[in-house]
C-alpha cells in the first residue's frame, strides 16, 4: 500500500495533475472517493446518464462501443492518471461509450457536480484536461485512419481471393474429363493458398474408401485408404478441418511417408470437400505453405472453392455417365439386331446338329453334334448377356452345384483353345464343395478371363488355374505369364468399353465379369506386373452344409 507522499508524487506525473504542487494535489485528491473494481467489471454503459467522473490511479480501463452488427469495438485503452467519463460534465449528454475494467483497478471518483466545480476553480486542471482531450482526439484520428487502412487492405485481400476463386472456377470448368479435372482442382487449390503440393481424395461411398491418383515416375497410380484411417480418412469421416502448423510436433501426423519419399512436410491443411447438399465427396490435403502456416483465410478460400469443385466433379461424372449410357444404348441396339438376325440361322444349326446326332449312330459324331449345340447356345447366350448388360437387366439361374465338376468341365474346354495358341494349362484345383451359382454365366466368366490371358501371351506361355478354400469362399486364381498391364489400366479394367492390348472385342467383357461376380455376392481382385504377368482372383461364397 503506497504512502500518501508516494501517491501524490505518482499522481503528479499524470496528465490531469501535471505542474501542480504537492499541496494542490493533496487538496484535490482529498475531495475524491476511492473505488476498487475487479477485472471485467463495468463502470458504465453507453446511452446511460452519468453522475460520476473517474481518475485511474491503478489498472486499465477499456472504452468500447457496440456496433449495429452486435460487435463490440475497442475505442481506447486508458491507464494511470487518465480521466474516464468526463464528457458527461462537459456536454451534459448521456454516456457515448461503455467503460469496463481490463484488470483489477483503483479509481478516484468525483460526482458530476464536484468535477465541474474543480474545473471552474482550478484552471491548471481544466487546461490539463483540455490537453488530454486534444491528445485523445489526435489518437482517435490516428486510430480511424489506421482502421480505414486495415479495412482497405483486408478488402483488397478479399478482392484478390475472389478473383482467384473466379479464375480457379474458370479453370476447373474447362474440362469434363474427370482425371484431368482432378489435377486442375488440386493445382488451383495449391496455387491459390501458396501450398507447395498436396493430394485430392474422392470418397467412394460404396466401398467406404478414399481414392486418389498420384504421379509416380511416368505412370499415374491410384491409391486407396479406408474412410476413418489417417488424417484424410478422419476428415472424410467427421467433416472436421485439420490445420497443423508444425507436423512433426503433432502426434496425429505419420512421418513414414516422408521417410519413404524424402519429402519433408512442415505444415498441413486437411479439409473436406462438400457438395451443395453438404455431403462430403472428397478431401483436400495440402502441404507446406510458402512463408508461414495455413491460416483462417486459406481455410475460408478452400471452403468456398470446394463448392465450385464439387459441382465441376458432379458435372464431369454426369457427362461421363451420359456418354457411357449412350454407348451402352448403341451396343444394346446392335446386340438386339444381331440377336434378331441370328436366331433363325442359329436355330436351324441347332436343329441340324440334333438331327445329325440322332441319325449318325456314331459316338464321335454324337460328341461333335453335342459340341455344336453347346457352342450355338453359348453364342446366343453371350449375345443376350451383352444385351441384358446394356439394358441393366440381371436375370440369373442359380443352382447349388459341386464346384469341382463345373471347374473341370470349363477347364477341359479352355484347354483345347489354349493348346492352339501354344499355351500350357496348369491345373491345381484343390477345392471340392457346393457353391450356389449360375453355371452358364460363371462358365462364360472363366472363359472370358482365359481368353484375355491367351491374348496377353501371343508368343505362348502358361496359364495356371488354382482353386482353394479361403475363409468361407472358394478362391479361383488365374495366373498367366503374359505382358501384364499398367496400373492405370488395372484400375479401370472393369469400366465399360475399357480394353487393353486388343484389336477386337466390345470392351464390355470385364465389365460383365464384374457384374456376374457381384450378382453372386463374390469379389474379384487383380494383381499385375508389367512384363511378368497377371493374376486374377475370384472369390465365391461356399454353400454351408
Amino acid at each position: 500500500m503506497p504512502t500518501q507522499d508516494e501517491r501524490i508524487r505518482s499522481l503528479q506525473s499524470t496528465v490531469l495533475f501535471h505542474q501542480l504542487s504537492c499541496d494542490e494535489v493533496l487538496q484535490i485528491i482529498n475531495k475524491f472517493h476511492e473505488e476498487r473494481h475487479s477485472a471485467g467489471a463495468m463502470l458504465f454503459d453507453a446511452n446511460t446518464s452519468g453522475d460520476k467522473v473517474f481518475v485511474i490511479e491503478e489498472g486499465k480501463i477499456r472504452i468500447s462501443r457496440v456496433t449495429t452488427f452486435g460487435e463490440e469495438t475497442t475505442l481506447d485503452i486508458l491507464g494511470r492518471g487518465e480521466v474516464v467519463g468526463e464528457l458527461v460534465s462537459l456536454d451534459g449528454r448521456t454516456r457515448s461509450a461503455r467503460a469496463s475494467c481490463i484488470e483489477d483497478s483503483i479509481l478516484l471518483s468525483l460526482t458530476k457536480i464536484e468535477f465541474e466545480e474543480l474545473l471552474r476553480s482550478n484552471h491548471k486542471v481544466a487546461f490539463n484536461l483540455l490537453r488530454e482531450l486534444s491528445a485523445r482526439i489526435r489518437k482517435a484520428d490516428d486510430n480511424i485512419v489506421k482502421r480505414l487502412e486495415e479495412q482497405r487492405q483486408a478488402n483488397e485481400i478479399r478482392f484478390n481471393k475472389l478473383q482467384q476463386l473466379i479464375e480457379a472456377s474458370k479453370i476447373i470448368n474447362s474440362t469434363l474429363d474427370l482425371d484431368k479435372l482432378l489435377g486442375l482442382i488440386l493445382d488451383s487449390a495449391a496455387k491459390s493458398i501458396n501450398a507447395d503440393r498436396g493430394t485430392l481424395y474422392l470418397v467412394d461411398g460404396i466401398k467406404k474408401e478414399l481414392w486418389s491418383k498420384v504421379l509416380q515416375g511416368i505412370n499415374m497410380v491410384e491409391i486407396r485408404l479406408p474412410v476413418g484411417k489417417g488424417l484424410a480418412g478422419y476428415v472424410a469421416e467427421t467433416g472436421e478441418t485439420i490445420n497443423i502448423p508444425d507436423t512433426y510436433a503433432d502426434p496425429r501426423f505419420n512421418p513414414e511417408i516422408d521417410k519413404r519419399t524424402g519429402y519433408h512436410t512442415h505444415n498441413m491443411l486437411c479439409m473436406p470437400m462438400k457438395n451443395k447438399d453438404g455431403k462430403i465427396i472428397g478431401v483436400f490435403q495440402l502441404l507446406n505453405k510458402n512463408q508461414g502456416s495455413f491460416n483462417s483465410e486459406d481455410i475460408s478460400f478452400i471452403d468456398a472453392f470446394s463448392a465450385h469443385a464439387s459441382v465441376a466433379i458432379e458435372n464431369a461424372r454426369m457427362a461421363q455417365e451420359m456418354v457411357q449410357n449412350e454407348r451402352l444404348s448403341a451396343v444394346g441396339r446392335m446386340a438386339s439386331v444381331i440377336i434378331h438376325d441370328i436366331k433363325n440361322p442359329m436355330g436351324t444349326l441347332r436343329v441340324y446338329a440334333q438331327v445329325m446326332k440322332k441319325k449318325s449312330g456314331n459316338e464321335e459324331a454324337n460328341k461333335l453334334a453335342d459340341e455344336m449345340i453347346h457352342q450355338v447356345d453359348r453364342f446366343v447366350n453371350m449375345t443376350q448377356e451383352i444385351l441384358d448388360f446394356t439394358r441393366g437387366v440381371s436375370a440369373s439361374n442359380f443352382k447349388e452345384l459341386e464346384f469341382s465338376n463345373v471347374m473341370n468341365e470349363v477347364l477341359n474346354f479352355i484347354e483345347k483353345d489354349l493348346e492352339k495358341n501354344k499355351i500350357a494349362l496348369i491345373k491345381n484345383t484343390q477345392f471340392k464343395g457346393i457353391v450356389r451359382l449360375d453355371q452358364d454365366k460363371m462358365v462364360r466368366v472363366f472363359y472370358n478371363i482365359a481368353s484375355n490371358a491367351r491374348d496377353a501371351m501371343s508368343e505362348g506361355g502358361s496359364l495356371t488355374v488354382a482353386t482353394v478354400d479361403y475363409d468361407g469362399y472358394v478362391r479361383i486364381n488365374f495366373t498367366d505369364t503374359g505382358t501384364g498391364m499398367p496400373e492405370e489400366v488395372k484400375n479401370r479394367i472393369f469400366e465399360p468399353f475399357m480394353s487393353y492390348g486388343k484389336k477386337h472385342g466390345t470392351g464390355l467383357g470385364m465389365a460383365i465379369v464384374k457384374k456376374v461376380i457381384d450378382d453372386h455376392n463374390g469379389k474379384i481382385e487383380i494383381n499385375s506386373v508389367m512384363g511378368t504377368g497377371t493374376t486374377i482372383s475370384i472369390y465365391l461364397p461356399i454353400t454351408k452344409k
